[in-house]
């Protein structure tokens, strides 16, 4: 796999807390030199990037982030929001209290909801998988396809740990159809970033590879 097959995978990642506008432009910038799926920032900047970029990358940002939850009309109208200011794709947090409690028809109408107000719109949906039990994980699994979502992605990059190859491993397994997978959070090299999509991931979520690549 080439380097610019990679970086074609990436979603140029800064959701620092103290991200400045020269920050996010830099991504902006980099994402747009280095031919990124998406750059992924956070919401207050979705709509200066969004017309700074002029549509030469797509502006992805999050929702529910990174705790998972705010209620789902929170959750709606940040997505709501978002889209209004630019945003191509959304990446929003599960509540992982309800799937917890194993209210799973909860968890699925809150994805099913966001999907609806994405429409056409890419639609992820982080489940925090360094927080799950391995029959958590598959029950997400389930529920993202059955919400209709476009990807299920690992982590926040904001919790206890990030992507790992057993879970992109198991998520390959267990996503229905059209489904597909980002890994995200502690991915630190190249060399990583190829074994995840060799594993079924198709969006590397990371600040890391751009930069390495930048030398």
């Amino acid at each position: 796999m080439t380097q610019q097959e990679i970086l074609r995978c990436v979603d140029h990642t800064l959701l620092s807390q103290t991200a400045t506008w020269a920050d996010i432009r830099e991504i902006c910038d980099d994402g747009a030199r280095y031919g990124v799926a998406s750059v992924c920032i956070p919401p207050c900047y979705v709509r200066q990037a969004a017309g700074y970029l002029g549509g030469r990358v797509p502006v992805c940002t999050v929702v529910g982030f990174p705790n998972g939850n705010s209620t789902t009309a929170a959750k709606l109208f940040e997505a709501r929001e978002a889209i209004r200011d630019g945003a191509s794709e959304i990446d929003m947090v599960t509540n992982l209290g309800w799937l917890r409690d194993g209210d799973f028809a909860q968890v699925e109408k809150e994805i099913r909801a966001l999907k609806d107000a994405c429409g056409e719109r890419i639609l992820k949906v982080i489940i925090e998988t360094c927080l799950l039990t391995r029959e958590e994980k598959m029950e997400m699994c389930r529920i993202v396809t059955a919400a209709g979502a476009d990807f299920i992605k690992t982590s926040t990059g904001f919790s206890t740990a990030g992507a790992t190859f057993e879970d992109i491993e198991l998520f390959a397994r267990h996503v229905g159809p059209g489904v597909r997978i980002k890994a995200a959070g502690g991915i630190s090299s190249l060399a990583d970033g190829e074994r995840f999509l060799q594993l079924g991931a198709s969006r590397l979520g990371t600040s890391r590879i751009v930069k390495l690549v930048k030398g």
